[in-house]
């Protein structure tokens, strides 16, 4: 199985816009960073979860030139900004994108998007299959089966998704024992942390490292950082052995 980090910043991306700051101001590409989303490629499945507002640049970036499945982790504007931008897949492909998400992030959606779910069919827009989920039940991508992880987002309920062995978990600062059992024997565990220092609705690095702890993967990525976070070559000197910040275009085997 692929995993491309298609991006791994925070809501505003690194560098912030005005931001003149060490980390916005760094000539590393390490620290430059889209809002957050992966690409997963099975042997039968290609998954994108989530398609925040850089999701065209991303699949450019990444030369990425096909999916079969958007899921959806939660309805917030820089996970869900960017669907439009699977119509070249419709149009190209001359295929459906099936998209997965909860009920209140298909509600968003709605919202945000009515002209794909208008009653009258106008040509050019984006074609999807809308498919319900929930933390509950787990489903399949053709033949790929996806696990579901419930997770808090302070009061927002968020998804987390295991693929095989890759866990996968963004926007999070409360991940209850029952949810974290469905992670353990993760070869490789993704999770987000925005800073160094505590946060309302993500966790910190060091509460990052204490759930990686509890999943206990072969190797853990950070992802979600914003750039309080620091500068990429000075925070990763600092982590144990087998965690390391995700940046953008990383691509691994699992």
């Amino acid at each position: 199985m692929k995993v491309v980090f298609l991006g791994t910043g925070t809501s505003t991306g690194v560098p912030l816009i005005a931001c003149n700051c060490l980390v916005c101001q760094s000539k590393d590409s390490k620290d430059k960073r889209l809002r957050s989303s992966v690409y997963v490629e099975t042997e039968d499945a290609k998954i994108v979860v989530d398609t925040g507002p850089d999701f065209r640049a991303q699949m450019l970036s990444n030369k990425i030139k096909d999916i079969d499945a958007v899921v959806f982790t939660h309805n917030h504007k820089d996970h869900t900004a960017g669907l439009d931008d699977i119509r070249p897949i419709n149009f190209l492909l001359q295929k459906k994108i099936d998209v997965y998400a909860e009920e209140y992030v298909q509600k968003t959606l709605k919202m945000e998007y009515p002209y794909i779910f208008a009653e009258q069919f106008y040509p050019g827009l984006p074609q999807i299959d809308l498919h319900t989920i929930s933390h509950k039940e787990t489903f399949k991508v053709h033949q790929t089966n996806v696990i579901p992880i419930r997770v808090m987002h302070n009061k927002l309920p968020v998804l987390g998704f295991r693929i095989q062995d890759f866990s996968y978990v963004t926007d999070a600062n409360f991940i209850a024992d029952e949810e974290i059992e469905k992670m353990k024997g993760s070869k490789v565990f993704v999770i987000n942390a925005v800073r160094m220092t505590a946060h309302f609705s993500h966790f910190s690095l060091h509460e990052a490292i204490e759930v990686v702890k509890k999943v206990n993967p072969e190797k853990a990525y950070i992802t979600h950082i914003g750039h309080t976070m620091g500068l990429y070559e000075e925070v990763q000197k600092t982590l144990p052995e087998n965690i390391f910040l995700a940046y953008d275009g990383l691509t691994i085997e699992v």
